[in-house]
């Protein structure tokens, strides 16, 4: 009987064992009712990705171990069939309450395979990751033994994720006798990714001779959004078959003996659309994984809340947003029409509450307190808080979750506030520099009239020069460069690590490097502060990005800059 390989592209939830099992259990029987006599999960499937220190706990690793035995005990039911299921696993022995965190049992990210009611055999994990996102060393123990089983007579073995960006875990398979790989995989998003990932496995089938079969997983989990489109390869590393990407599938893939047939191969997704369905999926995900009844949305007739508005009600449907516009004695009238006119395109409930009383009020009680120094920010702060304390007032009062609506470069400059527009649950676009701000506001407009439909985001948001609307005549530019030149210096030292004399060299204004890192080196305190968001890049500011709040350590050719700039300021 030719093989059938069924690839579970499903969303599990980090945690949620029992909830996890039941999808992979329902998706096993599915398969096996398309003729598929094997199922393949993503990268610890059973237990979410990533767990991180729930790892720790010996109670969970326990219920870990107690589902996977029911698991395959229920699977007994579906006649012939086989599961490869990622969890995490403590080989050798089960893990003991009692024994103190610094002497329990090394683990393994593992893939088991079960059939026939039992775990036939476990495989470890070989390669661990530790940079980026990834720290699977504080967790893991190394693995590696190969795992090859007969399924259908033909020869598969298990490797798990990072194992198949390296040559050794795949050779230890095929000379154990593999004939296809099986790829078990939670590989987080970033714009560009997909193409890497499917490029290497090519790499690994040309090396290997194997075909190879890439499961991987979809949805989000707190920053992370993993992407799907799981894929097969031949043994000369074509693809035979690919899914769509940012949608839960059960893929089939037939075989030929070791040889896959070719079937449906999805076509990838543009950059933009990426990151829209990125954008989506991981909002989507943070708010109905956490039991959020709703969002609320801080609107401002700027191009930032519009696009998280429009974000919002693609994820969450137009019935679960609801914005609030609060005008200073700052806000453009513009500003108000802008508001009102996207509220009513989207179809979302909108409401506006002057702040200018609340506003004079506090400025009437610490008059007498405050020094008047020139320049000062604590008016224009004191707005944003304002409207901070109204939206949580809102939110405690519903149940629903503020979305912040700070962009990659403002949480790079601190061109935020702490307490004011900071504050919120979620910060949709966090990795999301202004630049693309744009670009993606104008795409989703694009969309929308290709569809036959109104353009969501009106173009005069769009347009309009960026203005915080705190004090008269207010411009971002005012304080800081202008956006194009403070993302290329953003994308060069910060998700690239690149230098003060790269960036000089690449023609970028001294003064601008000079003005930007000192603003990125004093704005650390409030990313700290910050609610996570979605990570779209492949260095965004959360969890690959763990600088020192206190530091007096300065980049060699600062120096350089500061006196370039000083020249030029004084000629």
């Amino acid at each position: 009987m030719p093989l059938s390989i069924a690839i579970a592209q499903f969303n599990p939830s980090v945690g949620d064992l029992v909830g996890n099992a039941r999808a992979i259990e329902q998706l096993a029987a599915q398969a096996h009712a398309q003729g598929a006599r094997l199922l393949l999960t993503p990268e610890l499937a059973l237990s979410g990705y990533p767990p991180e220190d729930l790892l720790l706990r010996p109670a969970f690793m326990q219920a870990v171990a107690q589902t996977l035995r029911e698991l395959a005990q229920r699977l007994r039911r579906l006649e012939g069939m086989a599961l490869v299921v990622g969890h995490p696993h403590v080989p050798g022995a089960a893990a003991d309450e009692r024994t103190p965190s610094t002497q329990r049992p090394l683990r393994w990210n593992a893939a088991s395979l079960l059939r026939d009611g039992r775990i036939e055999a476990t495989y470890g994990k070989l390669e661990l990751p530790n940079y980026q996102v990834f720290d699977e060393r504080r967790y893991f123990a190394s693995g590696g033994e190969p795992v090859v089983f007969d399924c259908e007579g033909v020869r598969c073995g298990i490797n798990v994720c990072e194992d198949a960006w390296f040559a050794e875990a795949p050779r230890r398979a095929r000379e154990a006798g593999a004939q296809v790989l099986l790829v078990l995989n939670a590989s987080p998003f970033h714009l560009g990714k997909s193409g890497e990932r499917e490029a290497m496995m090519r790499r690994r089938c040309r090396e290997t001779g194997m075909a190879l079969v890439f499961a991987h997983g979809v949805g989000g989990q707190d920053e992370l959004v993993f992407d799907g489109g799981s894929f097969v390869l031949d043994a000369a590393g074509e693809a035979c078959l690919r899914a769509p990407q940012f949608e839960e599938r059960l893929l089939l893939a037939r075989f030929d003996g070791a040889r896959p047939v070719p079937g449906e191969i999805a076509a990838p997704a543009s950059l933009h659309r990426q990151a829209w369905s990125a954008l989506v999926t991981g909002t989507r995900d943070y708010v109905r994984k956490n039991g959020f009844p709703g969002v609320l949305i801080g609107l401002s007739g700027g191009v930032d809340s519009a696009l998280v508005l429009a974000i919002a009600v693609d994820a969450l449907g137009p019935q679960n947003v609801y914005t609030v516009m609060m005008p200073s004695p700052y806000t453009a009238p513009i500003s108000l029409e802008d508001a009102r006119e996207m509220a009513r395109r989207v179809g979302v409930r909108h409401d506006e509450v002057d702040i200018a009383p609340m506003f004079e009020s506090f400025r009437a009680v610490l008059r007498p307190l405050l020094r008047a120094r020139e320049g000062d920010t604590t008016e224009e702060n004191l707005q944003a808080r304002i409207r901070g304390m109204l939206l949580m007032a809102l939110s405690n009062n519903s149940g629903s979750m503020v979305l912040t609506t700070g962009n990659k470069s403002e949480m790079a400059t601190g061109y935020a506030t702490l307490y004011g527009d900071m504050a919120g649950g979620f910060a949709v676009i966090k990795d999301v520099r202004k630049t693309l701000v744009w670009e993606l506001a104008r795409w989703r407009n694009r969309q929308a009239a290709q569809a036959g439909q109104p353009e969501p985001i009106p173009r005069r948001i769009i347009e309009r020069p960026p203005s915080a609307e705190l004090r008269p005549d207010q411009l971002d530019q005012d304080s800081l460069p202008p956006y194009e030149v403070l993302d290329a210096i953003l994308e060069a030292y910060m998700e690239n690590d690149r230098s003060v004399d790269d960036m000089l060299a690449q023609g970028l204004p001294a003064a601008a490097i000079e003005r930007v890192l000192g603003l990125l080196r004093v704005a650390e305190y409030k990313r700290r502060q910050a609610p996570p968001g979605v990570r779209i890049t492949h260095r965004a500011f959360g969890r690959d990005w763990r600088y020192p709040i206190t530091s007096r350590w300065r980049e060699e050719g600062e120096a350089h800059a500061a006196a370039l700039a000083a020249a030029r300021r004084e000629s």
